[in-house]
């Protein structure tokens, strides 16, 4: 096998994980990994050694996602009944299922945009100087998007009235929020 191959084969996992992200499909996900790492290894010429490998497979993958999503809006999506019914199995000992259960489906309210950024710098722990090359994007976009969607994630998670009174509440005496 080529440094190549080593090198991509290397960042597979990532690739998954990501994929799986943006489609939540495992089945989905593992073909948009496959036809992107069919066309890195047909395009392997233009990747430029010393340059920053898992940028330019995730840019693939993503510009893959972006055309599979496009081409199923025109044509229509169809989806199997037994996919669509949710099947509902509890394990004893189930809370940190449930709990990635409800980030996936919070996750999944995000707009696409947000939800994107948060993988990427959450994740995959890229920094935000990649994301923006990788969405092509300003790092301001960047840091904008990835702050609203936090902020929208723990709204959606419940998570905001725990650690932080929002601003409604600050700005009441006290004995009113007692009363509330």
């Amino acid at each position: 096998m080529s440094d190549f191959g080593r090198l991509v084969e290397a960042e597979i996992p990532r690739l998954r994980r990501y994929a799986r992200a943006l489609t939540r499909d495992v089945i989905h996900a593992d073909d948009l990994v496959q036809s992107g790492l069919t066309r890195a290894i047909a395009k392997q010429h233009l990747w430029q050694p010393g340059t920053d490998l898992r940028a330019w497979l995730f840019t693939i993958v993503h510009n893959q996602y972006v055309s599979q999503v496009r081409c199923s809006a025109r044509e229509g999506a169809n989806v199997a009944i037994e996919d669509a019914a949710p099947v509902l199995i509890i394990q004893p000992n189930a809370i940190d299922a449930l709990r990635l259960r409800d980030l996936d489906r919070a996750l999944a309210k995000l707009a696409p945009e947000q939800r994107q950024v948060i993988l990427l710098v959450g994740l995959e722990g890229m920094c935000y100087e990649a994301v923006a090359s990788l969405l092509h994007l300003p790092i301001g976009t960047v840091r904008s998007r990835l702050s609203r969607g936090r902020v929208q994630l723990r709204v959606l998670m419940g998570m905001e009235a725990k650690g932080r009174p929002s601003a409604a509440s600050a700005d009441r005496p006290e004995t009113d929020q007692r009363a509330a």
